[in-house]
């Protein structure tokens, strides 16, 4: 596992963003963890989340003009994340700007509903924080391709790797598949376990297993 992925497991479980148990999730599912990015809330945490999200970007060598982050959670994360682009990337990310919607459309002023870099014939890789039935990326996608812009990737934090309703496709593969083009993640469920087995007992880890089998389709 690569060292920022150790790291960011290792501050989720350090500011309690990461926590395993019993917690039932929008979709009804009982999960036997919870992720809550907006745990990631002072300035030593938010630098290192911006770390892994630049060097995930960095190591897929994806190419791209914008960072789009759909409002609300996505906004923050673009913000910070092009910065430490700039700062870990050099001169190649000292362009990539970065973009947000309104979630009302302003009729005042400037107006339009897009704050940040114009979207129109730019390539954007949209950012945020977990996808579980990949309502606000579809949602994302929509608002690119009416401005004029051309959406080529995702990036996540974490990809629960689970199916979507009455599916056997993960919400990650699923909007893969429908847009053709990559989804990144800093980390998967996979690297989660993998990364935390060894101090999880043995209820957790039956409960994680069942679990897996149950939403987690094989590769």
């Amino acid at each position: 596992m690569s060292d920022y992925k150790s790291k960011f497991i290792e501050d989720a479980l350090q500011i309690k963003a990461l926590k395993f148990g019993q917690f039932t999730l929008k979709s009804g599912r009982i999960s036997p963890y919870f992720f809550n990015m907006g745990l990631f809330s002072d300035s030593r945490s938010l630098s290192n989340v911006a770390t892994a999200y630049a060097k995930s970007i960095i190591a897929s060598g994806i190419e791209f003009d914008i960072l789009f982050g759909p409002a609300y959670k996505g906004i923050p994360l673009a913000a910070i994340t092009v910065v430490k682009l700039f700062e870990l990337g050099g001169e190649k990310y000292a362009n990539v700007g970065y973009s947000f919607n309104r979630k009302e459309k302003k009729d005042h002023g400037e107006g339009g509903s897009i704050v940040g870099c114009d979207l129109k014939g730019k390539k954007i890789l949209i950012i945020d924080d977990v996808m579980t039935a990949g309502t606000a990326i579809n949602e994302a996608f929509d608002i690119i391709k009416a401005e004029g812009g051309s959406a080529i990737g995702c990036i996540i934090a974490l990809d629960r790797q689970e199916t979507v309703k009455d599916s056997n496709m993960s919400a990650t593969k699923a909007v893969s598949q429908r847009f053709g083009v990559p989804v990144l993640n800093i980390i998967s469920f996979d690297d989660v376990i993998a990364k935390s087995k060894s101090t999880l007992t043995k209820e957790q880890l039956e409960s994680i297993q069942e679990y897996r089998k149950k939403y987690v389709p094989s590769a």
